[in-house]
């Protein structure tokens, strides 16, 4: 099989594509593996109201300790992970709590307090457990309990 130099020639340049690629990728990630890693317990919070320990990481694994990589406004940072506590918070009517923000999740709240909308803001407000299971259909008037 004879190749003329035209088709020899796009496929030099094909292969050198591939290889600076390949160089390109290795030294945007500062030569880590870019093999998904394991993401530490929590979850990212809702607002960042604390001072972030590390700035401009890539993955949890650039965060000291237990901190997350979790972004924001200003970018990617490092910061302490908030976590879902058991229970439901109430509903709340629109409107009818203050508008102000007492906390931002569950973490913020003491004991078994959860951070919930108050229908305005955010507080902590002891939650309701759901019990397992399903409730028996109602006889009688679907309205009334």
């Amino acid at each position: 099989m004879e190749m003329n130099s035209s088709a020899l020639c796009a496929l030099a340049i094909v292969l050198l594509a591939i290889v600076d690629l390949k160089i390109v990728s290795a030294s945007e990630t500062g030569g880590k593996s870019t093999v998904p890693t394991l993401q530490k317990a929590g979850h990212c919070p809702r607002l960042l109201n604390v001072v972030p320990s590390h700035k401009g990481c890539v993955c949890d694994e650039d965060c000291p300790g237990d901190d997350k990589c979790c972004v924001f406004d200003c970018g990617a940072v490092c910061v302490p992970p908030a976590f879902t506590k058991p229970g439901v918070c109430p509903r709340r009517l629109w409107g009818s709590g203050m508008c102000a923000e007492f906390c931002s999740n569950d973490s913020d709240c003491s004991s078994d307090e959860k951070c919930c909308h108050n229908g305005c803001g955010h507080e902590c407000i002891t939650p309701y457990t759901v019990k397992p299971g399903r409730c028996a259909l109602s006889q009688g008037d679907p309205y009334v309990c």
